[in-house]
């Protein structure tokens, strides 16, 4: 896939990077990346994508923009309240770059769509607010063999790891499932939700901006990968751990006792 001059100018500072170069444009160009959230995880997430060149960008939220929203979702202005976020962050990417396509899907996934609309793309990044959509979504990409990047925040605190759990690591062990990480979603009321508990505004938009960085890795392949690990970040003392998971037999998906979720 070529790039025409003006992408040339636009991208020149990815061009010059050895680890990506014209080829590694030339994939982020082709690829078609679904970002499931176009709030606080999803705004910068969104932004950096389009600004990185991904050809095809597809939102899926079926939420409208509140005025409680834009204190971190800033792909989002106070003139977009009531609008639909998908269409909302479809104009600013449009503004942003216009290389992009987008198809906005203005539905909530559920385990009933998940796999129609994850079938047409070639990696899926995940960044809702509820342990429903994470579980639809993870148990969807598992079986339609996609990559997938997920995070998740908390008041002072987020998370991000990547799943390919159809395939072996380089001892030929399986890689870990979303449900060999978490088996079970907590009881009902058990996570206070963002308007109960509050969130650090800026703390999305430095994990929306790592998911960014780990999908365009998924895309080009640079540096080092990210599977059976999982970051964790506690804004209050500015730390980042990184704690390693790995293939649970007992999971319902590739396990031994495996179901067909």
């Amino acid at each position: 896939m070529t790039l025409s001059s003006d992408e040339i100018a636009r991208y020149a500072r990815h061009l010059v990077l050895s680890d990506i170069g014209g080829p590694g444009q030339a994939k982020i160009k082709a690829a078609r990346v679904l970002v499931i959230g176009a709030g606080g995880l999803g705004a910068p997430l969104l932004q950096y994508l389009a600004a990185a060149g991904v050809g095809h960008l597809g939102i899926v939220d079926d939420d409208v923009v509140d005025l409680s929203n834009l204190q971190r979702q800033i792909i989002h202005g106070t003139p977009d309240i009531g609008r639909a976020k998908v269409d909302s962050a479809a104009d600013a990417i449009a503004r942003l770059n216009p290389h992009v396509a987008v198809e906005a899907h203005r539905l909530r996934i559920m385990p009933e769509n998940a796999h129609a609309l994850i079938a047409d793309y070639d990696i899926v990044a995940e960044g809702s607010d509820n342990f429903e959509t994470r579980y639809a979504v993870s148990d969807a990409c598992f079986h339609a063999r996609k990559p997938l990047v997920t995070a998740a925040l908390g008041q002072f605190d987020g998370s991000l790891t990547v799943l390919r759990p159809y395939e072996r690591d380089a001892e030929g062990q399986l890689n870990p499932t979303y449900r060999c990480l978490f088996p079970d979603p907590p009881p009902p009321g058990a996570v206070p939700t963002c308007a109960q508990a509050g969130i650090l505004g800026a703390l999305a938009g430095v994990m929306g901006s790592l998911m960014a960085m780990q999908v365009l890795r998924e895309i080009t392949g640079f540096g080092e990968d990210m599977v059976g690990r999982l970051l964790m970040l506690d804004a209050r003392s500015m730390r980042f751990d990184m704690m390693r998971y790995r293939h649970d037999p007992a999971n319902p998906l590739n396990g031994d006792q495996a179901a067909t979720l």
